[in-house]
């Protein structure tokens, strides 16, 4: 724990505002940009190819970069083949299509009838002359791997998303667990919701006084919730307010309205089929010369009542994490820093301490599992986090040392042993 140095995976040629991993292909999406201003940045969609290198160490490589004109991608959502991108006040849907083959080979879909292709896979940061924009630090060479990876994306609808009248931005993007469902939320403090892939809107209704800061929807579409900065995380079931959860009421301390929601994710139970969770995070309204703690609360996913509610940190937590598995938790913080924490407590884990330097923007955690593949290693879990310094970095937990069963029960018979020889000992005729 502490202050180390985390080496960066990958280094884009923009600030970083999101990424996410598909959960079937282990593919990484990151996005970002610099806007519509003429500086020069670019606004992109870059796909990698994480790769495991030994049993803990990661490499990646850029598969392909998808130009976003003048619009940077703030925020994403990926599933079953496809994208849903946050740009200003729009969201934009996107299908894409991933094959990789020896070279030499030629593809079917290498005739000219895709709208972007990708070109051959090099290490990630390394560019060449051909006009991608994966650059690198400077005196970087190209790294040619002998396979070619072609990445297809296709635009496939456009919606507003945020209507506000001032400046539109969308500021979260969800699908539904089951991928039939669109959910966005925004600025102008309304919650939409769209029918996938048809993008037929199905709900739009105010659901905060202010912006959206984060909505997440529980397994079977049953509950959404969502988290403004009006204070309030409530609960919908469609579009009809079901409740409002109020974590102040947990700590005696803690006074109405001196925190805000920030952030809020569901995350299944191991071992527990039915079970269910809700993590929030809870951060000061105002900052104050000595800065109070943050608040992670878990609660009972179904019930929405409270569990267990631990500080975590003064540390401003910018975005919040759960893996697949629901063990743990990821945060990041608008200092850079980087932190996991185990769920069942709320414990810290993991904890770099301004790993980016400035603020961390989006995380996302490796899937558990992949078919055919061995993404994990010898880790116990991994993340991955970016930042405005345009930085990807991988965060990952070796396996905690264990005994094996044979040697934790030899170890028992020997202090029962002991036991009762210094029983005997003490009171002779004791056995």
């Amino acid at each position: 724990m502490g202050k180390k140095r985390v080496p960066d995976l990958y280094r884009a040629p923009f600030p970083l505002y999101c990424i996410k991993v598909d959960p079937k292909t282990g593919l990484v999406i990151t996005a970002g940009g610099g806007g519509a201003s003429k500086t020069g940045i670019k606004n992109a969609v870059h796909f990698l190819d994480l790769q495991l290198v030994g049993e803990r160490q990661y490499s990646a490589s850029l598969l392909h970069s998808h130009d976003t004109d003048t619009r940077a991608t703030m925020n994403v959502a990926v599933g079953d083949g496809l994208i849903a991108a946050g740009q200003d006040g729009t969201c934009c849907l996107m299908r894409v299509k991933h094959s990789a083959q020896k070279e030499g080979g030629t593809p079917a879909a290498n005739h000219g009838k895709n709208v972007e292709q990708g070109s051959a896979r090099r290490r990630a940061g390394k560019g060449d002359k051909g006009g991608q924009e994966g650059t690198a630090a400077p005196g970087a060479t190209s790294d040619m791997k002998n396979d070619t990876a072609h990445i297809t994306v296709t635009g496939l609808a456009e919606v507003q998303s945020d209507l506000n009248p001032q400046d539109p931005l969308q500021k979260v993007v969800r699908f539904s667990p089951d991928l039939s469902l669109l959910l966005t939320g925004g600025t102008d403090g309304h919650i939409r919701v769209w029918e996938l892939p048809s993008l037929k809107k199905r709900f739009d209704f105010k659901a905060h006084e202010g912006e959206i800061e984060d909505l997440d929807m529980s397994p079977g579409n049953k509950h959404l919730v969502t988290v403004g900065r009006d204070f309030a995380c409530s609960v919908w079931s469609g579009n009809q307010l079901a409740m409002v959860l109020k974590w102040h009421e947990t700590l005696a301390c803690v006074l109405e309205k001196t925190y805000r929601y920030m952030a809020c994710r569901f995350g299944k139970v191991e071992d527990q089929k039915e079970a269910l969770r809700l993590y929030t995070v809870q951060i000061p309204h105002k900052r104050d010369r000595k800065p109070p703690p943050c608040y992670l609360t878990k609660w009972d996913g179904k019930s929405f009542l409270p569990m267990l509610t631990a500080p975590c940190g003064t540390e401003v937590i910018s975005c919040l994490a759960v893996s697949d598995s629901g063990t743990f938790l990821g945060l990041g913080t608008v200092t850079g820093s980087v932190a996991i924490y185990i769920a069942f407590s709320l414990q810290k884990l993991y904890y770099v301490q301004e790993s980016h330097g400035i603020v961390v923007t989006d995380l996302a955690f490796l899937p558990d599992s992949l078919k055919g593949k061995n993404i994990k290693g010898n880790n116990e879990t991994a993340m991955l986090s970016v930042a405005v310094d345009s930085r990807c970095q991988v965060h990952a937990v070796p396996n905690r040392r264990s005994f094996p069963i044979w040697l934790v029960l030899f170890f028992c018979g020997l202090l029962l042993v002991g036991v009762v020889l210094l029983l005997q000992y003490l009171f002779p005729g004791f056995i």
